[in-house]
């Protein structure tokens, strides 16, 4: 998959073709299994008129510039969101710097300059809840009009709902609740793959080294969404491509810390013995284990992480 940043018609030259592009337009955080149906239409359209699958996302996320006293936390950082959309088939990313400027556009403005102009698109494809422009004060009776006045079509999809009892759509703010009340499971069925987390190993207090359980303590972007604090059966690579077991400890080491205030992610790396201080590392949580607890002891906390090292390989697989 091509990535252009911010191209202008010219720039896109090389890449586009008479016959135009079948786009999709939006934040896609989380690329989930309802972003995913978006994918696999706009791609399964491109192939049948033998044109570009084109993406069209923005960085960073609105709402860190909209509305930064309450942003939602990210379920995806910029590359990972790009390595997805990448594995879903696209043949680009178009990538808009979302800034002051960009707010600015109207419904207008976005079409013309940059569905029109820009990439030539014959086809857009979105969720039936797509807004645009500044304020919101795009729709998809817009974009349709739009579209007639300029010649390509529009198609809104059904927004995909959960397979379970209730009817709740699947979004990007119900994967976010799912992972706040620690229920990954449900979290990564939305997603359609497993929620991960990259941040860079820091140096602790060497508490798991000395009690026979090291740990590598990843530093994880504020802006991020963790999973609530617990104990988690996950993966952890390396950024040299190693993939470990890992069990995944999230939270404040009540133990330890009576008084703390803010989660640590710490991962003990099941089958590895070495040094990852300062690597760049990605930690995906696979399952919850158990709720985070303080213990009595040393004694009583290492008989746990023993059970917790057991429970995770159990689900990971000897």
């Amino acid at each position: 998959m091509e990535i252009f940043r911010n191209p202008t018609s010219t720039d896109l030259e090389g890449f586009l073709n008479e016959s135009g592009v079948v786009a999709t337009v939006g934040v896609f955080d989380g690329a989930h299994l309802g972003h995913q149906m978006i994918f696999s239409k706009v791609i399964g359209d491109a192939v049948v008129r033998d044109v570009p699958s084109v993406v069209v996302t923005f960085e960073p996320h609105p709402a860190l510039i909209l509305r930064p006293e309450n942003a939602p936390k990210l379920l995806t950082g910029f590359d990972q969101k790009m390595d997805l959309l990448a594995k879903a088939g696209f043949d680009a990313a178009v990538v808009f710097d979302f800034n002051k400027e960009f707010v600015s556009y109207t419904a207008l403005d976005f079409v013309e300059k940059i569905l029109v102009k820009t990439l030539a698109v014959k086809k857009v494809i979105v969720g039936a809840d797509f807004h645009f422009g500044a304020k919101r004060e795009g729709n998809i009776d817009m974009l349709t009009s739009l579209g007639d006045r300029f010649g390509f079509e529009v198609e809104g999809l059904k927004l995909l709902t959960q397979q379970s009892k209730d009817t709740l759509f699947i979004s990007s703010t119900e994967i976010r609740r799912a992972l706040a009340g620690g229920d990954i499971s449900k979290a990564n069925k939305m997603l359609g793959h497993s929620h991960e987390v990259s941040g860079v190993v820091v140096h602790g207090d060497k508490r798991g080294r000395e009690i026979g359980f090291p740990t590598a303590n990843v530093f994880v972007d504020d802006a991020m969404a963790l999973p609530s604090d617990a104990v988690y059966a996950g993966w952890f690579f390396r950024a040299n491509g190693e993939k470990h077991k890992c069990a995944i400890n999230i939270g404040k080491r009540p133990t330890f810390h009576q008084d703390a205030t803010e989660s640590l992610l710490e991962a003990h790396l099941i089958d590895f013995k070495g040094d990852l201080y300062d690597e760049v590392v990605r930690v995906q949580f696979i399952e919850l284990l158990r709720s985070e607890k303080r213990f009595a002891g040393l004694e009583q906390l290492k008989t746990q992480l023993a059970l917790d090292v057991q429970a995770a390989l159990a689900i990971l697989g000897d």
